[in-house]
């Protein structure tokens, strides 16, 4: 609803509420259709449109590449999984024989502090 009908329609509802004042004139500012712009402010305001657009436009190809990006890790991950599914078990195989010749070797230790007493 346009500022017009608005208050045109406040207008005539003071009217009918009573009131013998005459109905008022909206503003000629706020009619449609009197809006002026200078050129300059037109100018500016084209501007800022144009820049909003590129700004949107850069804004969505960026994303588009992120998505992308995002897209290729995601399948990275899923073909290099097995592998590090294998790398852990190794991992925790070379832990496990470290340990076991971490005992022998204090075992051994022991063994040769008990010849020197």
């Amino acid at each position: 609803m346009s500022q017009f009908t608005w208050e045109s329609d406040g207008v005539k509802e003071e009217h009918q509420g009573g009131q013998d004042a005459e109905p008022q004139q909206p503003d000629a500012s706020l009619q449609p259709g009197n809006l002026a712009l200078s050129p300059d402010d037109f100018s500016a305001l084209e501007e800022r449109i144009v820049r909003a657009v590129n700004l949107v436009k850069r804004g969505r190809v960026a994303h588009a590449a992120a998505e992308e990006r995002a897209s290729q890790a995601e399948v990275r991950v899923r073909e290099q999984a097995p592998l590090v599914e294998h790398l852990q078990k190794e991992v925790n195989a070379l832990r496990a024989e470290r340990d076991q010749m971490r005992k022998r070797v204090e075992r051994l230790l022991e063994q040769l502090n008990s010849i020197e007493l």
